[in-house]
């Protein structure tokens, strides 16, 4: 008797696929996830976007000065490397670490961003954030702007260079989540217009310059560790605060795998090694649980969705193809796909041909990697007493045309 209760369940679950409704599904991590120093971390699949491993990924912490990620790319979208930035007042009072330029002082765009994401220097973030959005609260509302455009909406900017702030209004204080912070990144070097000019500040050794008048020189070492002690890293951003503690955010290339790391209140001082050793776990996880596979797409059929007040009782869907390229996705052994669609119980006409009234979704572990649109096969006007007049109308001429046909043979 077990036996055979067994075999039922089995072919339930093979047979049954549930469309519309779908109960929450339990969170699937594959491999054994590493043990962490940092409060929060994510792990990012740099093409796609998937969270593939997360450590409190969404709580909201201080981020320190990986919020120069941000402002370094609205510098390089709203502003020319050649500008002129001079340097004001305000800009040459902020705390170490410093530059150290001076008020009055004039310096190239390019040259401060250097500054900026190889020693992180506070002064310079503010001289480019002044010249950006004309004063740093105006610059602040860009750079919340461009988190919400990328889809951060736990991410709140209040300085330019990530130092310890609240919003006396709103309450908040400055700060991200680790999975958004690790969205940024990916924005910055993947998808900004100015992605290779990013990489070039970000990934450059040094950087020597002087003022535009020529008479202060400096030297800017990039102080990303991981660039030369990690195979396969791309860029990132190191950052501190007494409220952050240590900060990391970076991406790492492993054959075709792109990986995102970031890290928030990965330490106190002396600890500030712990950011490292935590980038090297997250990296072999990624490395050793996930690879390139392909979700098979089969094509659907839909059963046909009643009209009301239509001149045709149904109507035809059919679901948008695919694109040529497969899809293509870094998953870990056994991830599941869910594949779930969203279609209407009924349409009111009138309607047009090709209008999206549906989709089809396709999830991995929980996650939306893919939605392909479901349209209406044909158009279907709405019935009204004219378009119900011509119908009896149309169909008494027709009626009359046989009976014609059929009383005078002789003219077929």
């Amino acid at each position: 008797m077990r036996q055979w209760v067994l075999a039922l369940l089995f072919l339930a679950a093979v047979c049954v696929r549930p469309v519309l409704a779908y109960a929450e599904e339990t969170p699937f991590v594959p491999g054994d996830p590493p043990e962490l120093y940092a409060r929060a971390a994510a792990l990012i699949d740099g093409d796609s976007g998937r969270l593939l491993y997360g450590k409190n990924a969404d709580e909201i912490l201080p981020m320190a000065s990986t919020t120069k990620l941000m402002t370094c790319i609205l510098a390089l979208e709203y502003g020319n490397l050649t500008d002129p930035v001079t340097v004001s007042e305000y800009a040459a009072s902020m705390p170490d670490v410093q530059l150290n330029i001076r008020p009055g002082e004039t310096y190239r765009l390019e040259d401060l961003l250097y500054s900026l994401m190889l020693e992180s220097h506070n002064d310079s973030a503010a001289a480019v954030a002044e010249h950006i959005g004309g004063s740093v609260e105006g610059f602040a509302k860009m750079m919340n702007q461009k988190a919400r455009d990328i889809g951060c909406g736990d991410t709140y900017f209040i300085t330019p260079n990530g130092l310890d702030a609240a919003d006396a209004d709103t309450g908040r204080v400055h700060s991200t989540t680790a999975r958004e912070l690790a969205l940024i990144l990916r924005y910055c070097m993947c998808q900004s217009p100015k992605k290779e000019e990013f990489l070039t500040i970000t990934r450059a050794p040094s950087r020597t310059f002087s003022d535009l008048e020529g008479t202060r020189s400096f030297s800017c070492v990039n102080h990303n560790a991981l660039l030369t002690s990690m195979e396969g890293a791309v860029t990132g951003k190191t950052g501190f605060t007494n409220d952050a503690g240590y900060c990391y955010v970076g991406a790492v290339k492993k054959g075709d795998r792109l990986f995102l790391v970031s890290l928030l209140a990965c330490g106190w001082p002396p600890q500030k090694n712990y950011k490292w050793q935590d980038v090297g776990k997250l990296v072999r996880y990624g490395e050793t649980t996930f690879e390139k596979r392909e979700i098979v797409r089969e094509p659907f059929s839909f059963s046909p969705v009643p009209v009301e007040n239509g001149t045709a009782k149904a109507a035809e869907l059919s679901m948008e193809a695919p694109g040529t390229e497969p899809l293509v996705l870094l998953m870990g052994e056994g991830e599941p796909v869910t594949v779930r669609t969203k279609l209407p119980k009924s349409l009111e006409a009138p309607f047009p041909a090709g209008l999206v009234v549906g989709q089809v979704d396709y999830y991995v572990n929980g996650t939306l990697v893919e939605s392909l649109p479901v349209k209406t096969a044909d158009g279907v006007s709405r019935r009204t007493l004219m378009v119900c007049a011509r119908q009896v109308w149309d169909s008494f001429l027709t009626m009359l045309c046989r009976n014609s046909e059929a009383e005078m043979p002789f003219l077929s």
